[in-house]
């Protein structure tokens, strides 16, 4: 099954009882559409959000420490106490070390929350792959936000990307990010053999939410 997960980041428009609105509208496609719709709310909203919808709530970033002395910093335990079954880790305007990639992914398999380690290039790729998470979520920072899809700016990070997890680890899903909004995008990326996307302002800057959701997988009826 196709898998959306959409990123609130820290947009007004998906704070706050905007986050549980938009939540409610991407819970709706998911019982409408042949997919798998994740959101991934700020950490304030987490238990908001996870206490009133049945799709899968995950973080946007977890820090591979544990019980203790860490002031500021997200664990693994918490963000599934809050009720997120998995977390983004090194997204572009979060970026981490390798070695603290690794950390926050063995924390959180730990905990049993799955994770998307975030690369922007094949050579990335294999490295994050090479550490086991349940996906990849390949964007180019370059295009995040432009509105011009990876799957048609730079077509080959895509399919170089999903070629060689299935060389390093096969059982890692890939996902494509950066600039989908529209069905055409989503198809493209899955064409490149992606198993779903990752999205944010295409979908929660539009004016009007649900109709921006409903045009990007109106391809995909159940």
């Amino acid at each position: 099954m196709t898998k959306v997960v959409l990123n609130f980041k820290t947009y007004a428009e998906a704070t706050g009882k905007a986050a549980l609105k938009l939540s409610r509208i991407c819970e709706e496609a998911n019982e409408k559409y042949d997919v798998e719709m994740v959101v991934v709310p700020q950490t304030a909203d987490i238990r908001l959000i996870s206490e009133n919808v049945s799709i899968p709530v995950y973080a946007q970033h977890v820090d591979g420490v544990g019980f203790g002395g860490y002031t500021g910093h997200v664990t693994a335990a918490s963000i599934k106490a809050a009720g997120a079954s998995g977390t983004l880790i090194n997204h572009s305007e979060r970026r981490l070390k390798l070695a603290e990639i690794e950390a926050s992914i063995s924390a959180c398999r730990s905990e049993g929350l799955s994770t998307i380690v975030c690369t922007n290039n094949i050579a990335t790729t294999k490295a994050a792959a090479a550490l086991k998470p349940d996906y990849v979520a390949v964007e180019p920072p370059e295009l995040i936000g432009s509105g011009i899809p990876v799957s048609k700016a730079d077509p080959g990070v895509v399919t170089g990307s999903v070629e060689a997890v299935k060389r390093i680890e096969p059982e890692v899903g890939v996902l494509c990010g950066a600039g989908i909004s529209r069905g055409e995008d989503l198809k493209a990326a899955l064409d490149l053999g992606s198993v779903g996307v990752l999205l944010a302002s295409g979908i929660i800057k539009a004016k009007d939410q649900k109709k921006a959701l409903e045009d990007l997988l109106s391809g995909i009826q159940r």
